[in-house]
């Protein structure tokens, strides 16, 4: 499955894995200084739920795209659609 994304899906995808590059560093930082736990996890959960969001946003650009070029009727679709359903399922369940 091919990653195609208008550019603002694009931007928007870009723009969380940038905010999670900079948690991660901060996280980092935070570890190397002797931060609080407490802190450290707040800031570590913060990257996840970026890096989540970034990924359920290229899954569901996939989904979408799966949708739209599979017409409803065609056996041969119908085939194509449940393995790409498949994969998709495999993709989500990884992000879990």
């Amino acid at each position: 499955m091919e990653l195609a994304m208008a550019a603002e899906e694009l931007k928007t995808v870009v723009n969380r894995l940038r905010r999670a590059q900079g948690q991660i560093a901060g996280v980092i930082k935070m570890i190397e200084e002797g931060r609080d736990c407490e802190e450290v996890v707040t800031q570590l959960a913060a990257a996840s739920r970026a890096l989540d969001k970034a990924g359920f946003a290229v899954i569901a650009t996939g989904l979408q795209r799966c949708l739209a070029e599979n017409p409803d009727g065609d056996p041969a679709a119908a085939l194509d659609r449940e393995q790409m359903r498949a994969r998709l399922e495999k993709l989500f369940l990884s992000l879990a």
